[in-house]
Protein backbone atom coordinates (compact mmCIF):
# COMPACT_ATOMS: atom_id res chain seq x y z
CA UNK A 1 0.00 0.00 0.00
CA UNK A 2 2.88 2.34 0.78
CA UNK A 3 4.34 1.85 -2.71
CA UNK A 4 0.98 2.66 -4.31
CA UNK A 5 0.75 5.92 -2.39
CA UNK A 6 4.32 6.83 -3.37
CA UNK A 7 3.54 6.05 -7.03
CA UNK A 8 0.45 8.26 -6.96
CA UNK A 9 2.49 10.99 -5.30
CA UNK A 10 5.03 10.78 -8.13
CA UNK A 11 2.21 11.29 -10.65
CA UNK A 12 1.44 14.54 -8.84
CA UNK A 13 4.98 15.77 -8.12
CA UNK A 14 6.55 15.18 -11.54
CA UNK A 15 4.16 17.47 -13.48
CA UNK A 16 4.39 20.09 -10.74
CA UNK A 17 8.18 19.89 -10.93
CA UNK A 18 8.10 20.26 -14.70
CA UNK A 19 5.82 23.29 -14.38
CA UNK A 20 8.17 24.85 -11.80
CA UNK A 21 11.15 24.17 -14.09
CA UNK A 22 9.38 25.78 -17.03
CA UNK A 23 8.46 28.86 -15.02
CA UNK A 24 12.03 29.20 -13.71
CA UNK A 25 13.46 28.86 -17.22
CA UNK A 26 11.02 31.43 -18.58
CA UNK A 27 11.92 33.91 -15.87
CA UNK A 28 15.65 33.50 -16.59
CA UNK A 29 15.14 34.03 -20.33
CA UNK A 30 13.00 37.10 -19.66
CA UNK A 31 15.61 38.58 -17.33
CA UNK A 32 18.33 37.87 -19.89
CA UNK A 33 16.24 39.54 -22.59
CA UNK A 34 15.65 42.69 -20.56
CA UNK A 35 18.87 44.35 -21.71
CA UNK A 36 18.17 43.57 -25.35
CA UNK A 37 14.68 45.05 -25.07
CA UNK A 38 16.04 48.11 -23.28
CA UNK A 39 18.55 48.69 -26.08
CA UNK A 40 15.80 48.27 -28.68
CA UNK A 41 13.79 51.08 -27.07
CA UNK A 42 16.70 53.47 -27.64
CA UNK A 43 16.22 55.56 -24.51
CA UNK A 44 12.54 56.26 -25.11
CA UNK A 45 10.99 57.91 -22.00
CA UNK A 46 8.22 55.32 -21.87
CA UNK A 47 10.65 52.47 -22.53
CA UNK A 48 10.32 50.75 -19.13
CA UNK A 49 6.51 50.84 -19.35
CA UNK A 50 6.58 49.34 -22.83
CA UNK A 51 9.09 46.74 -21.72
CA UNK A 52 6.95 45.77 -18.74
CA UNK A 53 3.89 45.50 -20.97
CA UNK A 54 5.90 43.43 -23.45
CA UNK A 55 6.98 41.04 -20.70
CA UNK A 56 3.44 40.81 -19.31
CA UNK A 57 2.16 39.77 -22.73
CA UNK A 58 5.22 37.91 -23.99
CA UNK A 59 5.99 36.06 -20.76
CA UNK A 60 2.98 33.73 -20.84
CA UNK A 61 3.51 33.12 -24.55
CA UNK A 62 7.15 32.25 -23.89
CA UNK A 63 6.05 29.96 -21.05
CA UNK A 64 3.79 28.04 -23.44
CA UNK A 65 6.66 27.64 -25.90
CA UNK A 66 8.97 26.47 -23.12
CA UNK A 67 6.35 23.98 -21.91
CA UNK A 68 5.85 22.57 -25.40
CA UNK A 69 9.37 22.49 -26.83
CA UNK A 70 11.14 21.19 -23.72
CA UNK A 71 8.62 18.47 -22.89
CA UNK A 72 10.11 15.67 -24.98
CA UNK A 73 13.80 16.14 -24.07
CA UNK A 74 13.00 16.77 -20.40
CA UNK A 75 10.69 13.76 -20.13
CA UNK A 76 13.47 11.42 -21.23
CA UNK A 77 15.72 12.62 -18.41
CA UNK A 78 12.81 12.58 -15.95
CA UNK A 79 11.98 8.97 -16.85
CA UNK A 80 15.61 7.98 -16.35
CA UNK A 81 15.74 9.69 -12.96
CA UNK A 82 12.47 8.09 -11.86
CA UNK A 83 13.42 4.62 -13.11
CA UNK A 84 16.80 4.58 -11.40
CA UNK A 85 15.90 6.87 -8.46
CA UNK A 86 18.60 9.39 -9.40
CA UNK A 87 18.26 12.21 -6.88
CA UNK A 88 21.39 14.29 -7.34
CA UNK A 89 21.00 17.95 -8.19
CA UNK A 90 23.81 17.64 -10.72
CA UNK A 91 21.84 15.17 -12.83
CA UNK A 92 18.75 17.37 -12.82
CA UNK A 93 20.72 20.56 -13.59
CA UNK A 94 22.44 18.82 -16.53
CA UNK A 95 19.12 17.39 -17.66
CA UNK A 96 17.67 20.90 -17.59
CA UNK A 97 20.58 22.32 -19.58
CA UNK A 98 20.39 19.53 -22.17
CA UNK A 99 16.61 19.82 -22.40
CA UNK A 100 16.80 23.59 -22.87
CA UNK A 101 19.46 23.24 -25.54
CA UNK A 102 17.50 20.59 -27.45
CA UNK A 103 14.23 22.49 -27.05
CA UNK A 104 15.96 25.61 -28.35
CA UNK A 105 17.21 23.65 -31.35
CA UNK A 106 13.65 22.41 -32.05
CA UNK A 107 12.36 25.97 -31.69
CA UNK A 108 15.16 27.37 -33.85
CA UNK A 109 13.83 25.57 -36.88
CA UNK A 110 10.43 27.22 -36.35
CA UNK A 111 11.37 30.77 -35.32
CA UNK A 112 13.11 33.52 -37.19
CA UNK A 113 16.70 34.25 -36.29
CA UNK A 114 15.87 37.74 -35.00
CA UNK A 115 14.04 36.40 -31.95
CA UNK A 116 15.18 37.71 -28.56
CA UNK A 117 15.81 34.20 -27.25
CA UNK A 118 18.58 33.61 -29.77
CA UNK A 119 21.22 33.69 -27.02
CA UNK A 120 22.85 30.34 -26.17
CA UNK A 121 24.17 31.41 -22.76
CA UNK A 122 20.72 32.55 -21.65
CA UNK A 123 19.19 29.28 -22.87
CA UNK A 124 21.72 27.16 -20.96
CA UNK A 125 21.27 29.31 -17.84
CA UNK A 126 17.50 28.88 -18.13
CA UNK A 127 17.93 25.12 -18.42
CA UNK A 128 20.15 24.97 -15.34
CA UNK A 129 17.68 27.09 -13.37
CA UNK A 130 14.87 24.84 -14.57
CA UNK A 131 16.81 21.75 -13.54
CA UNK A 132 17.33 23.15 -10.05
CA UNK A 133 13.64 24.06 -9.81
CA UNK A 134 12.64 20.53 -10.87
CA UNK A 135 15.03 19.03 -8.36
CA UNK A 136 13.63 21.23 -5.57
CA UNK A 137 10.06 20.16 -6.28
CA UNK A 138 10.27 16.56 -7.48
CA UNK A 139 13.83 15.47 -8.15
CA UNK A 140 15.06 15.14 -4.58
CA UNK A 141 12.61 12.28 -4.04
CA UNK A 142 12.79 10.59 -7.45
CA UNK A 143 11.83 6.94 -7.72
CA UNK A 144 8.66 5.65 -6.12
CA UNK A 145 10.16 2.41 -4.82
CA UNK A 146 12.94 3.98 -2.77
CA UNK A 147 11.73 5.89 0.30
CA UNK A 148 13.33 9.26 0.95
CA UNK A 149 13.44 9.17 4.72
CA UNK A 150 14.21 5.74 6.05
CA UNK A 151 13.88 5.14 9.70
CA UNK A 152 16.24 2.96 11.63
CA UNK A 153 15.19 -0.68 11.50
CA UNK A 154 13.15 -1.57 14.51
CA UNK A 155 14.42 -4.26 16.76
CA UNK A 156 11.80 -6.15 18.67
CA UNK A 157 11.77 -5.58 22.37
CA UNK A 158 13.26 -8.46 24.34
CA UNK A 159 10.62 -10.78 25.65
CA UNK A 160 10.70 -11.93 29.16
CA UNK A 161 10.69 -15.57 29.71
CA UNK A 162 8.45 -16.80 32.50
CA UNK A 163 10.35 -17.36 35.67
CA UNK A 164 10.60 -20.96 36.56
Amino acid sequence: MDNLIRLLLRFLLVPLGYLAASVAGTVVVMIASWQTLDLAMGGHPDGPAYALFGFAVGGPILLVFVLVFMLLPASIGILISEAFAIRTWIFHALNGAASAWLGWQFYGSVAAKSVLVDRPLAIIAAGIAGGFAYWAVAGFSAGFYKPVFRGAPRTPAPTRSPAA
